[in-house]
């Protein structure tokens, strides 16, 4: 017998409305932020919002996970542990979070996911963590297929969650302090005031300009949509998107193009399931470029690439659409297969490689009537679309139903008839009418089954109706609604009860850390999170970085290596730095920014001039 894997797609959610279209659209879990503590601060939810959407989701066994990963003060421990409790009592299926002082509060017994805040790229970590009681793990995004594969063969029993699609911090995720120290705003705090999206100079050991105004630190989207076979081999069990902070007409987007490509893998193999239940149907085509995107990269998955950067611009481009062929009077001519939409914004780079853009008032064949003043551009510039007004009118509508299978079968009993449905979890309920028998002038089978099929405006979906009565018996329409009513209410209830919300309470363990000595990186903030440390074997713990700026600290450790970028890798290129090191990185503001770079680790370091 195949030993069957659940897979499942887990979809962001700002708020209710993203989380109820991404259940919608086929997510099989939904990450959303807490009132508080959460890693998007500007992305918290009301308990009274959570508790809904946890209701609905539960319905087609959707699971709900709540962000709680910044480190917290002393002080914000009581208040963290009565929210958990809340969180707990309205069914919420596990915390996503970082910080191990929560693990000495009196927490019911909910599961905890370790967030990828904790810096989880060693088979060493994670398995510390999977013995200390967590039930999924996070992963850092830098790794690659085969870091994947030996962290599961560690863990082979632990749920590994990997980033799929969406943005990419160019820092391994809580080690990036560079936000708290230029502007007081803690990335682990929840507060990251995305320094990696400004512009800078780079500039060498002597003064010399390297690179002049460009967005050396900002990356491409990720997009490992081809990939999702190869990370499930791999050991993956979570597909996450990134996007917290998105509109839901992108959760829309993105979410149904990966459950198609989910499902596509799951068709073929068997030993890969679905982690959740019900039937998507879609009334759009879906397609990543659509919806916001500096570009796509596969990052590190396949080790070093050349395609993972943005430095022109952090902002969105969207697709390709052509080119310009030339401009006439009050129209752009242009050469390419996709046509425009009267309304689309389309974008460009100008000869300094900065993006411009503009709206389209009007479109006559391939001639595009700008809004406004005509803009100067030159021919044979490359043309995107970034705002699509068609398929954004798409989004604003209904766009998707999701349906739970159900069999229906209309029997007779002595004192009436009984009409049962099974659903496709095999939840069943039977509901009974009284009625006395009388003959039918007419056939009744047909209209029966359409009568009993007319769940439209429920979460179910008839996949077959079966009438077994002895005789052509006689039951008004209105009968049968009330009836078919009756039963779908009661599954729908019958379903929830049956929902059964993982309980699990975290082990006392004292199994040794894999460091025994602690520095800033260990982002300790409060004393319960060192009781926990110590308790694990480590001797020396130094404070958070918010709490006690370490000298001299690393503010970045990125993966992203400018001078990888550039062509001057020591390892794998052969063409020597014409440029004294060390180099920097000078911002708008003439803040300097030392670079390190750090080859027996293939990484690169951003420190404070």
């Amino acid at each position: 017998m195949i030993k069957q894997r659940k897979i499942e797609l887990l979809a962001p959610a700002k708020n209710l409305e993203c989380g109820i279209a991404a259940i919608d659209h086929g997510a099989d879990a939904v990450y959303i932020g807490a009132p508080r503590f959460g890693a998007r601060a500007a992305a918290g939810n009301s308990l009274e919002d959570i508790a809904e959407l946890v209701k609905y989701a539960h319905l087609y066994n959707v699971r709900i996970y709540v962000t709680l990963n910044t480190i917290l003060k002393d002080e914000e421990l009581p208040e963290t542990e009565r929210m958990i409790w809340d969180l707990y009592r309205i069914g919420v299926d596990a915390l996503i979070v970082q910080d191990m002082g929560l693990l000495s509060l009196n927490l019911p017994p909910i599961p905890l996911h370790a967030s990828t805040q904790m810096d989880n790229r060693s088979a060493s970590k994670v398995k510390f963590l999977a013995d200390a009681g967590f039930r999924q793990v996070v992963l850092a995004r830098e790794l690659s297929l085969e870091q994947i594969r030996k962290i599961h063969e560690a863990v082979p029993a632990t749920p590994l969650e990997v980033f799929v699609h969406g943005a990419l911090c160019v820092s391994f995720s809580g080690q990036c302090y560079v936000s708290q120290h230029c502007f007081g705003r803690s990335a682990n705090r929840g507060e990251c005031a995305q320094f990696c999206r400004l512009a800078f100079d780079m500039v060498d050991a002597d003064g010399r300009l390297i690179v002049k105004d460009k967005h050396l630190l900002s990356l491409k989207d990720l997009n490992q949509s081809e990939e999702l076979e190869k990370l499930m081999d791999a050991g993956a069990s979570s597909f996450k998107i990134e996007g917290r902070l998105k509109d839901a007409s992108y959760v829309k987007n993105v979410v149904a193009c990966y459950r198609q490509k989910i499902d596509a893998v799951l068709k073929h193999r068997k030993e890969y399931i679905r982690a959740s239940s019900g039937v998507v149907k879609l009334a759009f085509r879906p397609q990543l470029d659509k919806s916001f995107t500096r570009g796509f990269t596969n990052y590190f998955l396949y080790e070093r690439s050349k395609d993972i950067f943005s430095f022109d611009t952090p902002k969105s481009l969207g697709e390709e659409m052509g080119y310009v062929k030339e401009i006439r009077g009050n129209y752009i001519v242009v050469a390419g297969v996709k046509p425009f939409n009267n309304g689309d914004g389309i974008c460009y780079l100008d000869e300094r490689g900065k993006l411009k853009g503009l709206r389209i008032n009007r479109v006559e064949n391939n001639k595009l009537f700008p809004a406004g003043d005509m803009p100067r551009i030159k021919q044979r510039t490359v043309l995107y679309r970034n705002f699509d007004q068609e398929f954004e009118k798409l989004m604003q509508r209904k766009s998707a139903e999701r349906k739970l299978g159900v069999v229906l079968q209309l029997t007779e009993n002595n004192f009436g008839f009984t009409l049962t449905l099974t659903d496709e979890d095999d939840v069943q309920v039977s509901v009974a009418l009284e009625k006395e028998k009388e003959l039918a002038r007419t056939p009744q089978a047909e209209n029966l089954k359409n009568q009993l099929g007319k769940l439209g405006n429920t979460p179910f979906e008839a996949v077959r109706i079966d009438v077994d009565l002895k005789d052509n018996w006689f039951i008004p329409s209105s009968q049968l609604a009330e009836l078919r009513r009756e039963a779908v209410e009661k599954l729908l209830a019958a379903r929830r009860m049956n929902y059964r919300q993982e309980i699990v309470s975290m082990p006392a363990t004292s199994h040794p850390f894999p460091q025994g000595e602690l520095t800033y990186l260990g982002n300790v903030m409060n004393e319960g999170a060192a009781r926990f440390y110590r308790h694990h074997g480590v001797v020396k713990i130094a404070p958070a970085f918010e709490k006690r700026p370490a000298p001299d600290a690393v503010l970045m450790f990125c993966k992203h290596c400018l001078r990888y970028s550039m062509g001057w890798c020591p390892v794998r290129h052969k063409e020597k730095s014409p440029y004294k090191e060390p180099y920097y990185l000078v911002s708008t503001d003439g803040k300097r920014f030392r670079l390190d770079f750090d080859c027996k680790h293939c990484q690169m370091k951003v420190l404070a001039d």
